[in-house]
């Protein structure tokens, strides 16, 4: 049966092979492509037949969801004992805040999401607005956790769990940017004293530890004090962890600034712009575009290096962990703790990398490869 013939510029769109687009291709393409791939890809399958049914099985099938003790998870299945979470989650969540004043935690953890709204999207109705709110959103988080005005104080040794490391991460994303943004300038500016200053910060604080800037502020930096003089462990954290992250996010939007040719700067002169008009109008938004995979890199990793602070005594939930492990009912469960604290980390630092992902692809514009 011969096919049939159309006139010219009548032929109808039809799709693909099979064989050249679709799930078919795609595996031939990157699996079986080779004698290698294809090596390699029996390898992986015999791997993940092996792992798999017996990580679903301890995770899912064979866990005890409830008990009293370890002696009860382990009467009734060889599986996980999630009833140790479970038990210890408020503590995990809120640390050893008072429970009559958890819901400003709650109310605290809603604003915030709702202030980070207008910074993530622009397609936001009023959104001037709204960041003004974000700016206000520390002070006002700060006022509902700490508590005075109305409120009835609470002291930060109070805080631990995923709040303490949502308090210090947030915090030292938050302001670490801006920081970093005055001391890429800072660098770059002909003002000797400034330059000098802010290489001189930059090189120190990449050189240092984090670890031994905490045990800096959590120990000695009282013998520098006045006598007497009370500053709080908390807001010693929080000032090294922002400082310590500045420096980095220096050196990461340096090398977006140092990625613009020096035709931008030249066309906003010619344009009669001053310096800090021709910085947040045009040379800024390419170099922070620039340095989207590097800034999201340093907060993931600020993220993270929260967790140093159980070396100083605050309760993050590897701290509390640590301390619920201690009770003797419960003993011998370490592997579901890490478990716990690594899912919830791995889960924060994947929503920042695939923003990062749509953040770039939304301001692409060049042509991909």
């Amino acid at each position: 049966m011969s096919a049939p013939q159309y006139a010219p510029g009548k032929h109808p769109d039809l799709p693909a092979p099979s064989t050249l687009a679709g799930p078919l291709a795609w595996v031939r393409a990157n699996l079986l492509s080779s004698p290698s791939n294809i090596t390699l890809t029996l390898l992986s399958l015999w791997f993940l037949w092996s792992v798999i049914p017996g990580a679903l099985n301890w995770f899912f099938f064979d866990a005890v969801y409830s008990g009293e003790n370890r002696a009860a998870c382990r009467a009734a299945g060889e599986g996980a004992c999630w009833a140790f979470i479970g038990e210890y989650l408020k503590l995990f969540t809120y640390g050893f805040y008072p429970e009559e004043s958890r819901w400003r935690v709650n109310l605290a953890f809603v604003l915030m999401w709702l202030a980070l709204v207008p910074i993530l999207f622009d397609r936001v109705p009023h959104r001037k607005y709204g960041l003004y709110y974000a700016a206000a959103f520390p002070f006002i988080a700060g006022w509902l956790l700490v508590g005075g005005l109305g409120l009835a104080p609470v002291t930060t040794d109070k805080f631990g769990g995923i709040m303490l490391t949502l308090v210090v991460g947030v915090t030292g994303i938050a302001f670490s940017l801006p920081i970093g943004i005055l001391l890429a300038l800072g660098r770059s500016s002909k003002l000797t004293i400034i330059r000098v200053f802010c290489v001189g910060f930059i090189e120190f604080i990449r050189g240092v530890p984090l670890i031994t800037l905490l045990f800096v502020a959590s120990t000695m930096l009282s013998y520098f004090l006045p006598p007497g003089t009370n500053f709080d462990l908390l807001l010693r954290v929080l000032i090294m962890v922002t400082l310590f992250a500045s420096g980095y996010m220096a050196e990461v939007i340096r090398g977006g600034l140092q990625a613009i040719p020096s035709g931008q700067t030249e066309a906003a002169d010619a344009l009669g712009l001053k310096y800090w008009q021709a910085m947040r109008l045009i040379v800024l938004p390419q170099a922070l575009k620039i340095s989207i995979p590097g800034i999201v890199n340093t907060f993931i990793g600020l993220y993270k290096d929260t967790t140093l602070v159980i070396i100083i005594g605050l309760y993050d939930p590897l701290g509390i962990g640590r301390a619920a492990l201690a009770n003797t009912s419960w003993i011998g469960l370490s592997t579901e703790v890490y478990i716990f604290v690594a899912i919830f980390f791995f889960v924060s630092c994947f929503a920042m990398s695939r923003y990062s992902l749509y953040l770039e692809d939304k301001l692409e514009t060049g042509h991909k490869r």
